[in-house]
């Protein structure tokens, strides 16, 4: 027994992102000598089934118990506010991107038959419905906005419980927390495996046969995380953003690349935001809210394929439209799911703006799956380390505005102190 806790505790004290880096060379290597097999294959479906199966109850508990025991979860407008505009600016980044760029794609062969949003009411619709779900079966199905509404419904009625109650799913909450950082102290071994399914699975054609396109919405996303998202936390701290962005990118976004799945990320946030010592009450709703509605990455998906599928059928885009089309991506990708692929069934949605039909915009949905190797994998991990971002702005801003001191942690470049 004495020997396995050394073991664990030296595998411990390494940097997991050093982990990560030696699982991620293995993966790669062990697919180009021992493609297909299912064992290795296995760690990575391990690894997102458990952060899937985890990430709903920890949300549920950790909400309500951040509510129930709060003495005043501040920043939330500050945060909401943050994740619509960096949404918005991504839209537009987007949309410039792609008048420097015009791109067109060859559609071929029949596109799947998927049902897909036909307008924003119905995307609107499909929020509130999700809102008003069952909570066994929000849990169940991972639905995070039924599990916010349940969560924050029942964390505001047991504000006028006991101590003892609040103590008790306090309690849990701190239970699963623990179970949560088990989970991803094993991530090494998922990366391998997920890096290893792609890989094997893909080959290096997948990442070629639609370059320009990819390369195109990947520049976006580069330009945004290090670009528009600085100058957002630059606007709101006056202070350098950049030791704060790269720890988001490393911790989060990292991770997040290779699961693919903002909702599967969310207790990798929870555990960021918590080594970086932020209000517990703030980011116990923050995180698992923008992992639903802080879709930068979604938004330059969306408007990059759109836009693309008008260039390739001929349709030209005025300034006035892309602006249209800016603020429905942005809206559209707040409904995008947590999963991998979620923003891919709302670019229908966008194509229908410049009055292109299913049989068209299904194709470029098609063209979607091809690239999302890479392009899901960028977006995913833009989406997550933002959502950590944001709420250490806010949190942040609130401290300054106190005349408090901030720091990001004690392993972030050696940088202690913003303020």
């Amino acid at each position: 027994m004495d020997t396995v806790k050394r073991l664990a505790k030296a595998w411990n004290d390494i940097s997991l992102i050093k982990r990560i880096i030696v699982g991620l060379v293995i993966g790669v290597v062990l697919a180009l000598v021992v493609p297909g097999n299912e064992w290795i294959a296995l760690l990575g479906t391990i690894f997102v089934n458990a952060l899937k199966a985890v990430a709903p109850v920890l949300v549920f508990f950790l909400v309500i118990s951040a509510l129930a025991n709060a003495q005043g979860a501040k920043g939330m407008k500050t945060i909401i506010i943050l994740y619509a505009v960096s949404t918005v600016v991504a839209a537009v980044v987007a949309a410039i991107a792609c008048y420097l760029f015009p791109l067109t794609i060859t559609l071929a062969g029949a596109a799947e038959d998927t049902a897909a949003p036909s307008g924003v009411g119905e995307v609107l619709t499909t929020i509130v419905l999700k809102l008003f779900d069952n909570p066994v079966a929000a849990l169940t199905n991972g639905n995070y906005l039924g599990i916010l509404a349940w969560a924050v419904a029942l964390g505001i009625a047991l504000r006028a419980c006991s101590d003892g109650v609040k103590g008790t799913f306090l309690s849990i909450s701190d239970a699963v927390s623990k179970i949560v950082r088990w989970v991803i102290s094993l991530a090494p071994f998922g990366i391998l495996g997920l890096v290893y399914t792609s890989v094997s699975e893909n080959g290096m054609e997948i990442f070629t046969e639609y370059g320009a396109l990819i390369l195109v919405l990947v520049a976006c996303m580069v330009v945004i995380a290090v670009g528009t998202n600085p100058l957002i936390v630059w606007f709101c701290l006056r202070k350098n953003p950049y030791p704060l962005v790269l720890r988001c990118l490393k911790d989060s976004g990292i991770t997040a690349f290779f699961t693919r799945s903002s909702a599967a990320n969310i207790p990798v946030n929870m555990e960021l935001c918590r080594k970086l010592g932020l209000n517990k009450d703030t980011y116990g709703v923050s995180i698992p809210l923008g992992a639903t509605i802080n879709m930068a990455g979604a938004a330059v998906t969306i408007t990059v394929m759109a836009m693309t599928a008008a260039n390739t059928v001929g349709v030209s885009v005025a300034p006035i439209t892309a602006i249209i089309l800016c603020v429905l991506a942005a809206v559209s990708a707040c409904g995008a799911s947590g999963v991998a692929g979620g923003s891919l069934l709302l670019i229908p949605l966008a194509c229908s703006l410049f009055g292109i039909g299913q049989d068209i915009s299904m194709q470029v949905v098609a063209v979607g799956f091809i690239i999302g190797v890479i392009q899901d994998s960028c977006e995913t991990g833009l989406n997550s380390s933002s959502d950590v971002l944001f709420t250490a702005t806010a949190d942040y801003m609130e401290r300054k505005k106190a005349g408090k001191p901030f720091k990001l942690g004690k392993d972030d470049f050696s940088l202690n102190e913003i303020n």
